[in-house]
C-alpha cells in the first residue's frame, strides 16, 4: 500500500461527526513455543483460534443463508443480529454487555451494500483500501478482554477501519478516540457513525502508532494491526490499572494483553494465534 508522509493529523468529533460476559479469562505465561497451537482463521484480518476459547466454527453461519432466501428488512436483519450473538455466547464469548451491543449494532450498515447477505456471517468481509472487516468473534473476544467484565472509560483504537468496532465502544465506553491512516476509510467511518447519531466516538485521521495523546491515559487500547513489536506511544498512553490488546508478530502473530500495574511496569500475556493486517506508519491521502 502507497505510503506518505505524515501530514498534520485530522480530527473528527461524533458531535460535529462522526470506526468488532465477561468472556473467558485469558490464560497467564502461554509461550510463543507451545506445541500443537490450531492455525489462526483468517480475519482483518483480525482472526482468532481460541486457547482458552473454542475457536469460532464455520458451520452453520448466523446469517448468510438466511439473507439469501429472506428480505432484508430491519426486522429481519436484528433477527440475524441475534442469532449472531447466540452463536458467540456458545463459542465462548460469555461477557454479557459484549453479546448485547454485538446483537444491537447493524453490522450490514459498515459494509457494502453487495455484500450485506453476508453481514452477519462469522467472516471478515472487505471493505476497500486492501482492509477488511473483522470477523465478529475475535471483535467481540478483544472487547470481552479489554472489559474484563467491568466498565469501559476511555478507549484508545488503532485502526478504525470501517467504523464498526469504534461503534461497538461506544456503547461500552464512556469516551473513545479511534486512529485510521487511510483517509477514505476515515471518511466513510465518520459518516458512517455520524448517521447511527454516535456522539461520543472521536475520529483521528493519523498514525495509529502514535495513539493519540490528548485523550489519554486510556482503561483500553485496542489494536487493529500487527506489529513486530507494540508501539512504545501506546505503552505510555495506557492507565495505570489499564489493558492494551493487539496483535504481534510477523508471518506468526499473537494477540497479546498488556497490563499496567504500575507507572513503570507491564505484565505481558499471550493469548489466542490470529491474522492481522500489518501495523504501517505514516498517513495515507
Amino acid at each position: 500500500m502507497a505510503e506518505r508522509k505524515n501530514p498534520a493529523s485530522k480530527v473528527t468529533t461524533a458531535n460535529s461527526n462522526t470506526r468488532l460476559t465477561t468472556g473467558p479469562s485469558p490464560r497467564r505465561g502461554v509461550s510463543r513455543a507451545d506445541a500443537g497451537m490450531p492455525r489462526p482463521a483468517n480475519s482483518n484480518t483480525r482472526v482468532g483460534a481460541g486457547l482458552a476459547v473454542r475457536a469460532p466454527r464455520r458451520d452453520p453461519e448466523p446469517g448468510g443463508a438466511m439473507l439469501r432466501g429472506e428480505a432484508t428488512s430491519e426486522a429481519a436483519l436484528a433477527g440475524l443480529r441475534g442469532r449472531m450473538a447466540a452463536l458467540l455466547a456458545q463459542q465462548g464469548i460469555q461477557d454479557d454487555e459484549v453479546l448485547r451491543v454485538m446483537a444491537e449494532v447493524p453490522r450490514h450498515r459498515f459494509i457494502d451494500e453487495a455484500l450485506a447477505s453476508r453481514a452477519y456471517e462469522n467472516a471478515a468481509l472487505p471493505i476497500g483500501a486492501g482492509q477488511t472487516i473483522s470477523q465478529p468473534w475475535i471483535v467481540a473476544r478483544m472487547l470481552a478482554v479489554a472489559r474484563e467484565g467491568g466498565a469501559l472509560h476511555r478507549v484508545l483504537e488503532v485502526g478504525t477501519g470501517c467504523g464498526y468496532q469504534a461503534a461497538l465502544l461506544a456503547r461500552l465506553a464512556g469516551q473513545v478516540v479511534s486512529v485510521e491512516r487511510i483517509r477514505s476509510l476515515h471518511e466513510q467511518a465518520v459518516d458512517r457513525l455520524r448517521t447511527l447519531g454516535v456522539r461520543n466516538a472521536k475520529l483521528v485521521l493519523g498514525d495509529g502508532n502514535a495513539g493519540w495523546p490528548a485523550g489519554g491515559p486510556y482503561d483500553a487500547i485496542l489494536v487493529a494491526a500487527a506489529g513486530l513489536h507494540i508501539p512504545p506511544a501506546l505503552l505510555g498512553q495506557l492507565a495505570v490499572g489499564g489493558r492494551l490488546l493487539a496483535p504481534e508478530g510477523g508471518s506468526q502473530q499473537r494477540l497479546v494483553l498488556i497490563e499496567r500495574s504500575s507507572r513503570e511496569r507491564f505484565r505481558r500475556t499471550e493469548l489466542e494465534f490470529v491474522r492481522f493486517v500489518p501495523l504501517q506508519t505514516g498517513v495515507q491521502l
